[in-house]
């Protein structure tokens, strides 16, 4: 069996047929702003307002056109119904970020399998953008970072155990951070005494399209085919890295299918997490159409649209921070810098 969730979360205690229940809270610690908006809740001018403060972190898929610059009507649409509930509620606004699902085990891109300096600075820029909206709209904002690495684990060579360490040290951040925008949200809070294996097979079984649909969507859309595109290259980068002995083609073929899986499972966790956060707005870390009901967002800078810091790690240049992949800032002369004895970043030399 399944619940509905409702908008805003809790754990209850107890849970019937391997599902918890959730239940309503919107209790948060507020601070006087330079600005308040409170007596103008309805107006679609605050909305606006908050919009273009999101979208100048906003991710977008190649030839987007002139929505890059500057945002049209269509752009603010889909995500001002959604963003006025709260407003009128007067009620932290609350976003749904999938992400932060374990390190790619790729050693060219990353450090090594646990959070790093790539994490703690995506994070504060998470918390960065929950001050920004705060300066407009006095209750604030909550994103709710639903980690989606027990999804598809199985399919990009990470343990469940490793998603597991890494997702603990993402909470752990976010505390050390003493964050007020941030929480966290994965599928071990939803169903309920029963392993990883057997939560994928019901969140697929429940909520998983058809390989073949997800097929022709990407056959028939330029979005969806771009999105396959990307995914199933940075699947072959990874499997190239840690299968050296199978040549690129064989890569590449063996990936080609687990694509689309992946895909798959990640709409099926976007369908969920839709049903348990009904009105929050949706986020994404990949470059969507300008018109998506998700607004693409990014993390910082980094030197592609795709690069995200699980990808990738930190280096520290004469102009600031910058998520590269780790092979590319070594030929350029970086070196990995340790923290007790754990490698946290890149150095240019």
């Amino acid at each position: 069996s399944r619940q509905r969730g409702r908008e805003g979360w809790h754990p209850s205690r107890g849970g019937v047929g391997g599902v918890l229940f959730f239940f309503f809270s919107s209790g948060r610690r507020h601070t006087s702003l330079r600005r308040d908006w409170s007596s103008d809740v309805c107006s679609s001018d605050l909305a606006i307002a908050i919009l273009r403060r999101l979208f100048q972190h906003r991710r977008l898929e190649r030839n987007s056109g002139e929505c890059v610059e500057e945002p049209c009507p269509q752009c603010f649409a889909l995500h001002l119904p959604r963003l006025k509930y709260f407003l009128r509620a007067n009620l932290p606004i609350h976003l749904v970020l999938p992400a932060f699902p374990a390190k790619s085990p790729s050693r060219r891109k990353t450090l090594g399998p646990l959070p790093d300096k790539a994490e703690e600075l995506a994070l504060q820029h998470l918390e960065k953008i929950g001050d920004d909206i705060q300066e407009l709209h006095n209750p604030g904002a909550r994103i709710t970072i639903c980690s989606d690495g027990h999804v598809f684990s199985d399919l990009v060579c990470v343990s469940d155990k490793q998603v597991t360490e890494y997702g603990a040290e993402i909470a752990q951040l976010i505390a050390d951070m003493n964050a007020q925008h941030l929480d966290t949200f994965q599928m071990a809070n939803l169903y309920d005494r029963i392993d990883y294996e057997e939560m994928r097979s019901l969140l697929v079984r429940q909520y998983a399209q058809s390989v073949e649909d997800i097929q022709l969507r990407a056959e028939r859309f330029a979005h969806a085919r771009s999105m396959f595109n990307g995914i199933h290259r940075f699947l072959s980068e990874e499997q190239a890295d840690i299968q050296p002995e199978r040549s690129r083609t064989q890569v590449r073929k063996h990936c080609h299918g687990k694509a689309y899986e992946v895909i798959r499972r990640s709409d099926a966790w976007s369908q969920l997490l839709s049903e348990c956060f009904p009105m929050a707005l949706r986020l994404s870390i990949h470059p969507p159409h300008p018109h998506s009901e998700k607004i693409g967002m990014l993390l910082g800078r980094a030197t592609n649209a795709w690069l995200t810091p699980w990808h990738g790690a930190a280096v520290q240049t004469a102009d600031g921070w910058m998520l590269v992949k780790r092979e590319e800032a070594e030929e350029r002369g970086a070196q990995v810098v340790y923290c007790d004895g754990r490698p946290m970043y890149l150095e240019m030399t």
